[in-house]
């Protein structure tokens, strides 16, 4: 089902230990060890991944086809495509996702909306409205 598109490369690199202020907008991959104070938001018309490391930080909204976060975001978090919530990854936001993978271990504190397939918000609004709220607790070790 994901393989039918292929993959983009991570071709830019936010390193442990830097620390950005302000947006970051990317094409193609991004992965993110360092923190990110401000959005990160891949380019509209491209098909994107953001990995965001068990090391890495972002205050701000993230936005992007393929996600894998396993480090904290402060903030809103959509993904067009699929969402990938490793194990100690902390979400304070609300989540919009087309598809949701989510591991054991892994919190978000905020709401979970579903976008179907087009990404219509209206769309996702109503089918929200039918289903619970969802607040997802990690265990704590």
């Amino acid at each position: 089902m994901f393989n039918s598109k292929k993959q983009p490369s991570i071709r830019s690199l936010v390193g442990e230990g830097t620390v950005i202020q302000g947006t970051l907008r990317f094409g193609d991959g991004l992965r993110i060890d360092g923190e990110v104070q401000g959005d990160v938001v891949a380019n509209v018309n491209d098909t994107s991944i953001l990995v965001i490391s068990e090391k890495a930080k972002v205050v701000g909204t993230v936005k992007a086809g393929h996600v894998i976060i396993n480090g904290t975001v402060i903030g809103p978090v959509e993904s067009n495509h699929l969402l990938e919530l490793q194990p100690k990854a902390l979400i304070r936001g609300d989540v919009r996702y087309e598809s949701l993978e989510m591991h054991q271990g892994a919190t978000i504190e905020g709401a979970l909306t579903r976008l179907n397939s087009g990404g219509n918000a209206a769309s996702a609004a109503l089918e929200d409205k039918k289903s619970p709220k969802l607040l997802a607790v990690g265990n704590d070790k």
